[in-house]
């Protein structure tokens, strides 16, 4: 199972951040710990929305869907 996830940082909640994995604990302990270089000026972070999908393919995708402005503007009405 590949996760598409969406994070809202805690100390300014206007800031997200989209990324994907196979182990989503794992990976928001890494994004909470400053090991993401992308997310550690702004943690503590928290999952706003993840979901799964079974092709990883398919995961990527959306991913990159995700961060185009339609996409951002999608997240942002319906997740």
């Amino acid at each position: 199972m590949q996760y598409v996830y969406i994070l809202r940082s805690l100390d300014e909640p206007d800031r997200h951040y989209v990324g994907t994995t196979g182990d989503l604990k794992a990976r928001l302990a890494k994004h909470n710990s400053g090991q993401v270089t992308h997310t550690a000026k702004f943690m503590p972070w928290a999952v706003k929305t993840y979901l799964g999908f079974d092709d990883e393919a398919q995961a990527c995708a959306f991913e990159k869907y995700l961060k185009t402005a339609s996409g951002r503007a999608f997240a942002k009405k319906r997740l």
